[in-house]
C-alpha cells in the first residue's frame, strides 16, 4: 500500500497525535517514515511571543541554538514512538520560509508516497507549521495526504 511515509510533527499535541496514528499505520504497511519538523528562518520568526528574535549582536546565534534543540526535541519525541512500535525512521529538520513547501520538498527528496499530518498544530507566531499550513499542502501536493484528527 504505501512504502514510505512522510510525517510532519511541530510538537503539537494534535501533531503528536498524527505521529502515533502514522506510525500504526506505517506499521500496518511495512513502511518507512520520515518525520520532518519546519521553522522559520531564526532571523523572522519567534519561537514564542516574548521572546525577540533580532537583537543585540551574538543573540542571533543563541536563537538559532535554542529553536535547533526544539526541534531536535519533536523529532527525538516522533523518533521514540516509531522505535517503540519497530518502525524504521529518518528525521529532518529545517528552515524554510514556508513550512508547508519545505514538507512538499522533503517529501518528494525522500521518495515518500504518503503524507500524514495533523488538521492543526501550533497557531499564533509560534512554529507556525499546521493548521493553515495542512491546507497548503493539501492544495499544492501530488501525493496523497492523510489528515488526522
Amino acid at each position: 500500500m504505501f512504502n514510505h511515509i512522510l510525517i510532519p510533527t511541530d510538537g503539537s499535541e494534535p501533531s503528536e497525535k498524527a505521529v502515533r496514528g502514522g506510525v500504526g499505520l506505517a506499521k500496518l504497511c511495512g513502511a518507512t517514515i520520515t518525520f520532518v519538523t519546519v521553522r522559520g528562518p531564526s532571523h523572522a520568526l519567534p519561537e514564542e511571543p516574548r521572546m525577540v528574535v533580532k537583537g543585540p549582536e551574538g543573540k542571533g546565534d543563541q536563537v538559532h541554538d535554542y529553536l535547533s534543540a526544539r526541534a531536535d526535541a519533536r523529532l527525538a519525541v516522533a523518533e521514540s514512538i516509531a522505535q517503540e512500535s519497530d518502525v524504521t525512521c529518518q528525521t529532518v529538520a529545517l528552515e524554510h520560509d514556508h513550512a508547508y513547501q519545505g514538507i512538499l520538498d522533503t517529501a518528494a527528496e525522500r521518495g515518500c508516497d504518503l503524507i500524514v499530518m495533523a488538521s492543526h498544530g501550533l497557531s499564533g507566531t509560534s512554529d507556525t507549521m499546521l493548521g493553515s499550513e495542512t491546507l497548503k499542502v493539501l492544495t499544492h501536493s501530488s501525493m496523497p495526504v492523510m489528515i488526522y484528527r
